[in-house]
């Protein structure tokens, strides 16, 4: 290894999520966000996130996705309805690659998730960070410069095509 890759967790669950611009795998933090990270884990095992879209895309923000309804205002955890908060002081949304679940407040977090594509630190202490990119950064790029319309929702539809825990 290079002295500047970063030591990766040799525990910590990974999920890969395949989409046709290329796949993208996330290492997830178990220990600082378990019950997220169970979520996230097992939406993916089930095939929750197969077929749904990035229904929002922000150049130099985010890219979102993780709504079965595609509108931004649907999906539910794997209990079914939403569940709460797992923020930490530890981490933050230091730069690129950061992610985080999506909510509308305190204790909303159902299936939606984004990654960064920048530092995003207005977003501490309100969004759940449960893991970050390992691998598939440079497709993480490719889809945050996507062409969107007026509402952030790009163009040309880009499809989860599969995730599933690696």
């Amino acid at each position: 290894a290079t002295p500047s890759a970063r030591r990766v967790d040799m525990e910590a669950p990974q999920v890969q999520i395949d989409t046709p611009m290329g796949s993208i795998t996330v290492e997830l933090y178990y220990k600082h966000a378990p019950k997220t990270v169970k979520n996230f884990t097992e939406l993916a095992k089930r095939g929750y996130y197969d077929g749904t879209i990035f229904h929002r895309i922000i150049r130099d923000f985010m890219i979102q996705g993780g709504d079965p309804t595609g509108t931004g205002r649907g999906g539910e955890s794997a209990w079914g309805g939403k569940f709460e908060d797992e923020v930490t002081r530890e981490l933050k949304h230091t730069g690129a690659g950061i992610l985080s679940m999506a909510n509308a407040g305190p204790n909303t977090n159902g299936s939606q998730f984004f990654i960064s594509l920048a530092p995003t630190p207005w977003l501490d202490g309100k969004h759940t960070i449960f893991g970050r990119v390992c691998s598939g950064m440079e497709v993480v790029k490719r889809l945050g410069n996507v062409q969107t319309d007026a509402h952030d929702k790009p163009l040309n539809e880009i499809k989860i095509v599969r995730a599933r825990p690696v």
